[in-house]
């Protein structure tokens, strides 16, 4: 695989790190990792895209090669960092795919910058709830439905854990559950590496932002392409990606099976056919 690392900086001053690959005249592909992880774990999609588009992989702040500030660990700042980088690199026609919390941040960028929506082209959301604290007022089924996985109060619960003096280690069980079984344990270990280079204070942090937000109020406002990525062994389950695409109109969706690789990871566990899903849906 070869790529190349380039380098934008924020409005308030954070320099964001990027990976990109391929040609500049190619279509652009925009990758954004979830909560805690790092650009170079889409390096299987980097590897298969850029043959025919242009792949950016970014690393949020605090997560991977950008820079670590004391400040900003929200989704909407994400968000905006975002926007920073879409507009200083001038990508139009944008594809934007966000894994996990990257969903997040697309959901956001698409609800805050209006003026920007003209620069993407479609969407892929790869499992994410866009509601992940339950409300105890719920009707039975309902958190279930929506992948509510989280009560009030349990992230920062989380987030003691995470500041605590055995914090790498609990992040560690946290970050197998995410996984299959069948993960080896040289990818393992390589992923935790990856989710390492963040400060636990600073993952804490946005982690209890991340899971306070709701967005179900903005997937109907999204009118270009979509395509939604699921897994039944996912934490969140195939039923709450069912219930993300219903709400986005003419979206499509894709459900992994839990014996075909089918958890949070799924692009990474099955990459050959998350990678044949996702350039079906480009060529589409």
């Amino acid at each position: 695989m070869s790529t190349s690392s380039g380098s934008i900086t924020t409005f308030d001053g954070v320099i964001l790190r990027y990976i990109t690959a391929g040609k500049e005249s190619d279509p652009v592909l925009l990758l954004l990792p979830g909560w805690f992880q790092t650009a170079i774990q889409w390096r299987k999609q980097i590897t298969h895209f850029s043959t025919k588009y242009r792949v950016i992989a970014i690393d949020h702040r605090g997560q991977g090669d950008s820079d670590k500030p004391g400040r900003g660990y929200r989704v909407t700042r994400l968000a905006a960092d975002l926007n920073d980088i879409i507009t200083q690199l001038d990508l139009k026609d944008v594809v934007l795919c966000g894994h996990s919390m990257g969903c997040s941040v697309i959901w956001a960028y698409w609800d805050a910058f209006e003026a920007s929506r003209t620069r993407v082209s479609r969407l892929i959301l790869v499992d994410q709830s866009p509601c992940m604290t339950a409300d105890p007022a719920w009707e039975p089924g309902v958190a279930k439905t929506l992948g509510a996985i989280f009560t009030p109060g349990k992230a920062h619960e989380m987030g003691v854990s995470f500041r605590s003096p055995g914090g790498y280690e609990f992040a560690s069980g946290f970050l197998k559950s995410l996984f299959s079984p069948l993960l080896s344990t040289e990818d393992f270990e390589w992923t935790a590496q990856q989710c390492s280079k963040m400060k636990l204070e600073d993952a804490a942090a946005l982690l209890v932002n991340h899971v306070a937000l709701d967005w179900r109020d903005a997937l109907p406002t999204i009118t270009i392409p979509t395509l939604v990525v699921g897994a039944e062994g996912s934490v969140f389950g195939g039923e709450c990606s069912r219930w993300v695409a219903s709400q986005i109109p003419g979206s499509k969706l894709e459900i992994f099976e839990e014996d075909e690789g089918g958890s949070h990871f799924m692009f990474w566990e099955n990459d050959a056919k998350f990678n044949k899903v996702v350039e079906e849906f480009l060529q589409g």
